[in-house]
């Protein structure tokens, strides 16, 4: 399957296509992700987002949900649901293609580390499965299981890891990139 992935990723790793992903990466981080989070603040006096923390206990988590209020929980709830599937997707895409274009010019077609353009999934898988956990303590609270705050401090930490993993892979594919004048290798 993860070769069918990989595969599937060096056929569409087009520069227009990761263009598109681009702009839509830069608009979530532009506009759409900082009003969310400015929302979220505004009905908590400051709380920020549960996702942009790498480490967080039951009850630091279970604080944060409380000070969102009812509309705060409703709103990041929304989100989560909505936005936070969409982004995912977008950067999951964007980084994965790019490390694909990259590779492409950076090392030889039958290079093992070609493969590794399918790790931006990792990222998105536990992204998805640290939302379920959010969106789980936002529709429970006041209800405060300690199981679902450990498992979505987890599913953080690990999506935080195959992120900075990828932004590795994207710097190795880069130089590689530049030292052979980004020329397709066979």
């Amino acid at each position: 399957m993860l070769i069918t992935l990989s595969n599937t990723l060096q056929k569409y790793a087009k520069g227009w296509l990761i263009l598109i992903l681009l702009a839509l990466d830069i608009l979530f981080n532009a506009v759409i992700l900082p009003r969310t989070q400015a929302r979220l603040e505004t009905s908590s006096g400051g709380t920020g987002p549960i996702d942009l923390q790498f480490f967080y206990t039951p009850e630091k988590v279970y604080g944060m949900v409380a000070a969102y209020g009812e509309a705060g929980r409703a709103a990041y709830r929304t989100f989560e649901l909505t936005g936070d599937i969409i982004y995912p997707i977008v950067y999951t895409l964007l980084f994965s293609l790019l490390i694909t274009w990259l590779f492409q010019r950076g090392f030889a077609t039958d290079s093992a580390m070609q493969r590794l353009n399918v790790i931006p999934f990792g990222a998105f898988i536990f992204d998805l499965l640290e939302n379920l956990c959010i969106v789980l303590m936002l529709s429970l609270y006041p209800s405060t299981p300690a199981i679902i705050a450990w498992l979505a401090t987890i599913f953080t930490m690990i999506k935080w890891s195959f992120a900075g993993v990828s932004i590795v892979l994207l710097l190795v594919g880069l130089v590689m990139a530049l030292k052979n004048r980004f020329k397709r290798q066979i």
